[in-house]
């Protein structure tokens, strides 16, 4: 079955880089900036936990790591005059009792460190390794104690001269998409080259309707009652149990049997009108294999969540250059028995459904439900994509990344997907469980896999 079944033997993995810190200082604006309150969307709002993302690069010659250095600050600190948040921190207002976002030029965070390893010997960089979290730097209490910047870069040297650059932004801050333009600024702004999108900054655009509609019911929010606002926490609480990571490779060639699978999985090959696309299909594999790795009640209800990218599904339309958060969740739900048992295709027209039900009207009732209630998206797991978002395309100076990916973090509830380190057409999957529920959910990730 292609390489699906690369996660059967994990490879070995440095679990210390031996990573030197060797400078840690505040950047600022290159020019002076205008003091101002950034309002944060019921989106934004409740995303404020940080996201952590590593991207390598090969040896240049041309672009020894401490010229890369230099050029990297100089382009940041031209990037915070224009992404102005990025050196701004979070506050209450007292007045509107709203998480925003205090524009102030505090600074953002900015470490230089070398790792006594060479690149070559980090191991595979798709397979994910908690180690990877010695290449970014938390942003809490960074230089001082309470001080809490929203956005900490850090750049790691090897031994070989290649490099790692390491983001740790607050999720307040950007979404997949507006953290790849950001990054493709970055690259222009190096390169001496105008921006590539100017980006809006303009969060009042998911602002709730006055007064607040809710048209729809929303199971997939959890509503939390009465929190003190500004406390909202992520989305799903951070696990006390051990937790096995593995990834699951899913082929180019894969993904096209799980297609067949869902068309051929109608009762006498009868056509269905759904979309069957790469997502939906793997989606709706995983969903099933997390559901029955759980426990045995054959009636326990599942809930899948998936992000969807409302900028097109608006009405006007959200402008592509579109800053802050704009993804909000889809979901679908089944008993554990549906799942076993009916055409797999029936999965996957649920999980389309799901990303279909997004329109601008339910879209808007879900940020007027985040006005009148405090809450988050609520289901059994929650499929998180990096999945084609390009960081791999972005073209720096010093030339593209050999592989991007996310820090790995210690929740059983979410799923990573992101793009293989050969940048093929299939899909890596980082998974974390138990170890016993990671037994089976192996086994049943590929027993359906080679079904026909």
């Amino acid at each position: 079955m292609g390489t699906s079944n690369n996660h059967d033997a994990p490879p070995s993995l440095l679990q210390d880089l031996k990573v030197t810190i060797h400078t840690s200082s505040m950047i600022f604006p290159s020019k002076e900036i205008e003091r101002k309150s950034l309002f944060l969307s019921n989106i934004d709002k409740v995303l404020t936990f940080d996201v952590e993302t590593v991207h390598f690069f090969g040896a240049r010659k041309d672009f020894p790591p401490h010229v890369v250095t230099e050029r990297f600050k100089n382009a940041l600190e031209d990037a915070l005059v224009v992404y102005d948040f990025l050196g701004g921190r979070l506050k209450l207002n007292f007045d509107t009792k709203r998480l925003e976002m205090d524009c102030n030029a505090e600074g953002a965070g900015f470490v230089v460190a070398s790792s006594e390893y060479r690149l070559d010997q980090v191991g595979d960089l798709d397979y994910p390794n908690p180690a990877f979290a010695q290449l970014v730097h938390k942003n809490k209490d960074f230089l001082k104690h309470g001080d809490v910047p929203v956005c900490v870069a850090q750049v790691t040297s090897f031994k070989c001269g290649g490099f790692a650059i390491g983001f740790s932004t607050s999720h307040t801050t950007f979404d997949g998409l507006s953290f790849k333009t950001f990054l493709d600024n970055i690259a222009t702004i190096a390169a001496k080259k105008p921006l590539v999108v100017t980006p809006c900054h303009d969060r009042h655009l998911l602002a709730a309707r006055s007064p607040p509609r809710v048209t729809f019911p929303h199971p997939e929010m959890l509503n939390l009652g009465d929190l003190p606002t500004g406390l909202e926490s992520n989305i799903f609480e951070v696990s006390t149990e051990q937790l096995e990571f593995k990834v699951f490779k899913l082929t180019s060639n894969d993904i096209t049997k799980l297609k067949e699978e869902a068309k051929n999985s109608i009762s006498g090959g009868t056509c269905s009108s759904t979309r069957v696309t790469g997502f939906n299909v793997i989606t709706a594999h995983i969903w099933r294999c997390k559901a029955l790795s759980g426990d045995d009640d054959p009636n326990r209800s599942s809930t899948i969540l998936y992000a969807v990218d409302i900028r097109s599904r608006l009405n006007p339309p959200l402008p592509k250059s579109y800053t802050g958060n704009a993804v909000l969740t889809a979901y679908a739900t089944a008993k554990c028995r549906e799942l076993e048992e009916v055409p797999f295709m029936r999965l996957v027209e649920m999980v389309r459904e799901g990303a279909t039900r997004m329109t601008d009207e339910y879209a808007r009732s879900i940020i007027d439900w985040g006005e009148i209630n405090k809450g988050f998206p609520n289901g059994e797991v929650l499929v998180s994509s990096w999945w084609r978002l390009g960081f791999e395309e972005v073209d720096y100076p010093w030339g593209k990344p050999k592989y991007c990916c996310p820090v790995v973090y210690h929740r059983k509830d979410i799923v990573l997907l992101f793009s293989p380190v050969d940048g093929g057409d299939g899909v890596s999957i980082i998974v974390a469980l138990p170890p016993k529920e990671m037994e089976k959910f192996h086994g049943l990730f590929n027993k359906f896999l080679i079904r026909e």
